[in-house]
């Protein structure tokens, strides 16, 4: 039993310190090239191509009207731009689109509010009806709760001069991350994607993503990876490495932002944690034999690719973590006059720590970079931030395990779209009454509540029995999924 116990320990701790040594080969890459990045591409007068923008709508009825106002003010030909809104809504969203695109014909743009018979396919169903209704040599999509800036086309078009070039990605900005703590957490975890992430696989050369928003296609680069697909729940992903597997070069642009905003309230966040999360592991199924026999990919890239596809295992693993690490305070007491017991205890603890100081380099370098750089005031500044991020990071693993083996084992489930809230800053309110919000408590979050009354138990034992070994790991979990379950909590009741 007590074998079984440090196994089930161990073997997730090992594939976590392994991922952990290849993101700390991309923080690496990204800390040694960053300051060797070249996107000083000028759009010329020779390269004016054809552009359609998509924008994929499903009632979006608080943020649509913003994201037109922010289109309509692009710099760019007008001539040269088609506009479509994909807008699958169902609700008062539909008229409001209508008025809004009459009310913005004096701009002269050619924008269509695109209505298809059916719903299939969702996003990516959506994306590949408007492909076949469109002329644009390149298509830009954004997402309902963006808003491009003016020179977004001017700064991105000339890197398609690059025949090679099928994408060409810009890394998103955090219009509200400073409305809440939960906000907060979010944007130093998307910051770490979109920053170290992507700026080291694509500085390195390795397969990168199409973040679904925010960036451009080559129409022919689409086409020729086999088009958009809806059996997976991130259609980005599938497309990305199907377009790079057919040896398509993407570029991303880490200097060139486009903002959007977070989800304000957790239910909304945790829908969006379950869709990213579930369509990775899909797309993990669909893509890793691909990648492994590809004969275009070295060994490092194959590494990354396997690395980036896999990364959704991370979530089990912390869950198989968290659950046997109690049993592993029993083992602790019942051989605490056995040295070698105790010290092989101690030296996987120590391989956790290692873990949790790569992982801490990893988000230190996306942190600093959005912040001017490094500086006392940054350092204190993170290592106030860094124990609640990861805390609230453990506190999603139950959620986050469960969207995995979702996506693992082949369940399907309709595209559930994150709520948008339209909030800008701290002093915004009124989310609370947003009808998208799924109102109550879930299950999980009730199972939430009780993992953190178990761990609060786990710490009192410990404590008392002088096993203290594994009570910074017990507080983190403890301190995320009293986060995460309060947080379900509080919202539920803020809006009943």
């Amino acid at each position: 039993m007590e074998i079984f116990i440090i196994t089930l320990y161990v073997l997730p701790l090992i594939f976590i310190f392994l991922y952990s040594c290849v993101q700390l080969h991309l923080a690496l890459n990204f800390w040694w090239r960053r300051r060797k990045e070249n996107n000083n591409a000028v759009m010329t007068d020779d390269f004016v191509p054809t552009v359609t923008i998509q924008l994929p709508v499903y009632n979006e009825l608080y943020v649509v009207e913003r994201l037109l106002d922010a289109i309509v003010l692009l710099d760019y030909p007008k001539d040269k731009v088609e506009i479509q809104v994909l807008d699958d809504s169902t609700d008062e969203t539909v008229q409001i689109i209508a008025n809004k695109i009459k009310a913005l014909e004096h701009y002269g743009w050619d924008m269509k509010q695109v209505r298809r018979p059916e719903r299939v396919g969702y996003k990516a169903g959506a994306l590949a009806y408007g492909l076949t209704i469109s002329e644009g040599e390149f298509v830009a999509v954004f997402d309902a709760d963006f808003i491009p800036n003016t020179d977004f086309l001017k700064r991105t078009i000339p890197y398609f001069n690059n025949d090679k070039v099928g994408v060409v990605q810009t890394r998103w900005e955090h219009m509200n991350k400073g409305y809440s703590f939960l906000t907060e957490m979010q944007a130093l975890a998307l910051d770490g994607h979109f920053i170290v992430e992507q700026m080291g696989r694509n500085m390195s050369g390795h397969f990168m993503n199409f973040n679904g928003t925010a960036g451009l296609w080559r129409r022919a680069c689409i086409e020729d990876a086999g088009g958009w697909s809806s059996d997976t729940l991130t259609e980005d992903l599938d497309l990305s490495y199907r377009a790079q597997l057919k040896d398509w070069e993407f570029k991303y642009l880490g200097d060139v932002t486009t903002p959007a905003e977070l989800p304000v309230a957790m239910n909304a966040f945790k829908s969006q944690q379950f869709r990213w999360t579930k369509g990775a592991a899909e797309c993990a199924v669909k893509n890793l034999p691909r990648v492994m026999k590809a004969k275009n990919m070295g060994f490092v890239d194959k590494l990354h690719a396997i690395s980036h596809l896999m990364n959704t295992g991370i979530f089990i693993c912390i869950l198989m973590l968290t659950f046997s690490s109690i049993p592993l305070v029993w083992v602790q007491y019942i051989h605490q006059g056995d040295a070698s017991i105790y010290n092989d205890i101690l030296g996987y603890a120590a391989l956790g720590s290692l873990n949790m100081i790569m992982v801490s380099l990893f988000f230190w370098l996306s942190y600093e970079h959005t912040r001017g750089g490094f500086s006392i005031k940054n350092v204190f500044s993170f290592i106030i931030r860094f124990p609640f991020f990861i805390a609230l990071s453990m506190g999603m693993g139950l959620h986050n395990a469960m969207a995995a083996i979702e996506g693992y084992m082949g369940k399907k489930t309709p595209f559930v779209r994150t709520p948008k809230f339209n909030l800008e800053d701290k002093k915004a309110k009124g989310w609370e009454a947003n009808k998208y919000i799924s109102k109550g408590v879930s299950l999980t979050a009730k199972v939430e509540l009780l993992i953190a009354l178990i761990f609060l138990s786990t710490i009192v034992v410990s404590i008392s029995y002088g096993i203290v070994g594994m009570l910074p790991f017990h507080i983190l979990v403890f301190l995320g999924y009293s986060i995460i379950s309060g947080y379900s909590f509080a919202h539920a009741r803020m809006m009943s």
